[in-house]
């Protein structure tokens, strides 16, 4: 038997956007039906597995395309594409057109794929681990009549006034809930009210079936462009626009509107998509199989570092930190001063890696320079590490600022002067033939913007690594403790010769019994050891 091919389930989710976990739901109803059928499934947010196929969730709000080369990625599209759906950027649909996907809805898939036999379907139905049947509370003993998940535009909060002027009231939040904490308010209501946010009028699949999952009806609009898939026909309550005011004003939460909402629960609980999965699970194989043998092999040789990973964490980049519990593509301190290079490491996101002094474009350190304890030699194994030309881009709290000492992890804060060691002082810091020149800096207010010194918050400094002119090393070799003088290549009164430049340490070889002509041996001979290294 063919062992099922590792499936990693990748969510996006752009610096600081909280409303990537409104695809947690799907991902983990994913990872629930295709460990059902016996694949290895492990999930991460922003992170690909250089050792499985990476069913990529979030593509549309921003994913590298190039990462395809190194890594095996399957986009789903949980996206309502088409006339009258999701204005999505055509970088997302050139990136579908071009990619392995999975789609929740047929509909979607004229929009990127000529033939929609190519994209297998993967619908989204009962999730049993939900279920609070047994457990949550009874219909008509719960204290939200009527409540509304997701964002509101012009056409749902005009459909939902129309509800509450019949004297419901329809609940909502004021702010972001996804997960549990927002599991907890649905369980309390008697139903949610679907509506439907494009034109396109399809039908929002992923919320309807969680809510109903965990046991709380639907009430879905239902137009004349509504295609309801065959698990939801018998299992929400539909109204029409014609309905609405004669159903929340006489039916609504009446004897024989709860009996409706159980029967229409239980139709749902009988509903089970793992046919539709199994083929999800056989595209995922057959694809993996043929991009593993176009995917990049070699080691990995990275251009950026990111200093920095968590909340940080940049995709296609060698995120470095050094704890483990952040989900580095390697654990790394760049100021341990024993750091050796050329380094080769396993990440076990990007696979095997080499890193090699002069081999890095771009070092990005954001708010980390005032958290390490011995910065000279952060500083000093970064230029190492970038080529001639390199940047190493730095955002630290500004000196006079409140946020320079707000976190007590804080060992130092930073002003216009703290760049001048490893620019005009570099000699300090024993560099010879590189050092940095400050190619950019500004302040930045407590928003990250531009601002004058008086308002700064925080400083943004650009650090480029150039090769030092002959008058400075001049300076250095003044400045410095030691000689810098080339070993010399030396044949002794014996004939010995002394290979010092290339092969320091070398033992001396005697080769005066095949010289000619022939020298006396002396009686004694002191051999001296001039190499200083």
């Amino acid at each position: 038997m063919t062992p099922q091919p590792r499936i990693h389930l990748s969510i996006v989710q752009p610096a600081g956007n909280i409303h990537w976990m409104g695809l947690l739901d799907q991902a983990r109803y994913f990872r629930f039906q295709l460990r059902r059928l016996g694949a290895e499934v492990t999930i991460a947010k922003n992170r690909l597995r250089h050792d499985a196929v990476n069913l990529v969730f979030g593509a549309h709000m921003g994913f590298d395309p190039s990462l395809r080369n190194s890594h095996t990625c399957i986009f789903v599209n949980l996206e309502q594409l088409g006339i009258g759906g999701a204005a999505t950027a055509p970088a997302y649909l050139e990136l579908l057109a071009t990619s392995g996907v999975i789609d929740y809805d047929r509909a979607n898939v004229s929009a990127y794929c000529a033939d929609p036999a190519d994209v297998p379907v993967a619908p989204l139905q009962f999730a049993p681990y939900l279920d609070t049947q047994d457990t949550g509370l009874a219909l008509e003993d719960r204290p939200i009549d009527l409540l509304f998940v997701g964002s509101l535009n012009e056409r749902r909060r005009a459909w939902l006034q129309r509800v509450e002027a019949t004297g419901r009231s329809v609940t909502h939040f004021d702010a972001p809930l996804y997960g549990e904490e927002r599991d907890h308010y649905i369980r309390q209501a008697k139903a949610v009210v679907n509506v439907h946010y494009y034109e396109a009028c399809r039908f929002e699949q992923a919320r309807v079936s969680h809510c109903l999952s965990l046991g709380t009806p639907v009430i879905s609009e239902r137009t004349p462009f509504t295609t309801v898939p065959e698990a939801f026909e018998d299992s929400v309550l539909w109204v029409q626009d014609d309905e609405l005011e004669q159903f929340f004003t006489q039916d609504f939460d009446t004897s024989a509107c709860l009996d409706a909402f159980r029967t229409g629960l239980e139709r749902f609980r009988a509903q089970d998509p793992i046919a539709a999965y199994a083929d999800v699970l056989a595209f995922v194989e057959g694809y993996g199989a043929v991009h593993r043998e176009k995917v990049r092999r070699k080691l990995w040789a990275p251009e950026c570092i990111n200093l920095g990973s968590g909340k940080d964490y940049k995709a296609g980049w060698l995120n470095l930190d050094v704890l483990d519990r952040t989900q580095p593509d390697l654990v790394l301190d760049l100021a341990d001063p024993g750091l050796q290079l050329p380094l080769q490491a396993d990440s076990p996101w990007g696979g095997p890696l080499l890193l090699t002094e002069g081999s890095i474009d771009l070092i990005n350190a954001n708010n980390v320079l005032e958290h390490v304890g011995d910065l000279p030699t952060l500083m000093t194994n970064c230029l190492r590490l970038l080529k001639v030309g390199g940047e190493m881009q730095i955002e630290v709290p500004y000196e006079h600022a409140p946020s320079a000492w707000q976190d007590p992890t804080h060992l130092r804060a930073m002003n216009e002067n703290s760049w001048i060691y490893y620019a005009e002082w570099f000699w300090y810091l024993g560099w010879y033939e590189h050092r940095f020149e400050v190619a950019q800096s500004c302040y930045l207010d407590a928003r990250l913007q531009p601002c004058s010194k008086e308002h700064a918050q925080f400083m943004r400094v650009a650090l480029r690594k150039i090769v030092t002119t002959p008058n400075e090393r001049m300076v250095a070799q003044a400045m410095q403790p030691q000689i810098r003088l080339p070993e010399d290549d030396f044949q002794d009164e014996l004939g010995a010769v002394h290979l010092r430049a290339s092969l320091p340490a070398m033992p001396v070889v005697d080769i005066a019994a095949s010289a000619a002509p022939a020298v006396a041996r002396p009686a004694a001979v002191r051999t001296v050891d001039f190499s200083l290294e």
